[in-house]
């Protein structure tokens, strides 16, 4: 499968307002997360993933401007690595400087749509299992420790997994078709 890289319309919003406000889309309330249940949420926003990438069309585009199932998951594959080496930041640099990563230019040049759905699934679940395990790890004093992201955007420990979460979870949202998971909207 051959993929435009100009199909994609990159997404310029600045999603950061789903940590004051409960997402229209996907339904996540930010409200709904706490410490304790943080890492757990995202475990189960993660579950999904082995079973959405096993079907034999994960690879297909829905539509030329939408990614499949199968670059949606390279891209939460991509989150998982990402947010736990920002929490690693975070709790190890005093005011913390995020790189700037543009998700839009990764999916490109990392092919998503043409990798391995099992090696993506492998990928989700082992840097999955590492995220959950940070935010799971996060000693008590260290929440509020903060980190800034390249566009300006403050995040404290907390702040970032809820951030992360919503991700997690949005993208399942995505690939369902609205449908929620088991567990209903994250």
């Amino acid at each position: 499968m051959v993929i435009e890289p100009d199909s994609i319309q990159p997404d310029t919003k600045d999603w950061t307002w789903v940590l004051d406000r409960s997402c229209p889309e996907c339904g996540f309330d930010p409200g709904s997360v706490s410490r304790g249940n943080l890492a757990g949420r995202i475990a189960a926003a993660l579950e999904p993933w082995p079973a959405l990438l096993a079907a034999d069309s994960c690879a297909v585009r829905p539509q030329p401007s939408t990614w499949s199932r199968l670059e949606y998951g390279a891209h939460v594959r991509e989150v998982t690595q990402l947010m736990r080496r920002r929490l690693e930041q975070i709790l190890t640099e005093d005011d913390a400087r995020f790189a700037n990563w543009d998700q839009d230019v990764a999916a490109v040049e990392g092919q998503y749509g043409l990798q391995n759905p099992r090696d993506v699934a492998a990928g989700i679940v082992s840097g999955g299992a590492a995220l959950v395990t940070a935010f799971g790890s996060v000693p008590a004093d260290a929440w509020e420790r903060q980190g800034v992201r390249s566009n300006g955007s403050r995040f404290t420990a907390y702040t970032l997994g809820v951030y992360a979460l919503h991700d997690l979870a949005h993208h399942v949202w995505d690939v369902t078709d609205g449908v929620p998971t088991p567990d209903g909207p994250a």
